[in-house]
């Protein structure tokens, strides 16, 4: 069912919302994301990942960090925004709705 549009779309919009979810807790980075998707039984590649954590940055929900002892290729740290903890805050209401009617 991976191939199937409506999956990849409506399972897009699920990962935005973990990441966004544990950005708010602590900076995350793309390995990590990867492990805690993967956990819960999301298989993504860094091919869809990284333009995807780009999109949320070039949204304004994220804030890329790079760590400087790291350069050239470091790691990059992801951390919410407050444009970004609007936005979560906004989804989790929604969310909350969404599973009273359809999580019954």
């Amino acid at each position: 069912m991976e191939d199937n549009i409506v999956f990849r779309e409506v399972t897009l919009a699920f990962w935005k919302v973990h990441i966004l979810h544990h950005a708010a807790r602590e900076p995350v980075y793309g390995q990590w994301i990867t492990n805690e998707l993967r956990r819960h039984g999301y298989n993504i590649n860094s091919g869809t990942l990284y333009p995807l954590l780009h999109r949320m940055e070039k949204n304004g929900w994220l804030a890329a960090e790079k760590d400087p002892a790291r350069a050239p290729r470091g790691r990059v740290n992801y951390r919410l925004t407050r444009s970004g903890r609007k936005v979560l805050s906004y989804l989790r209401e929604k969310v909350r709705e969404l599973y009273g009617e359809v999580g019954k």
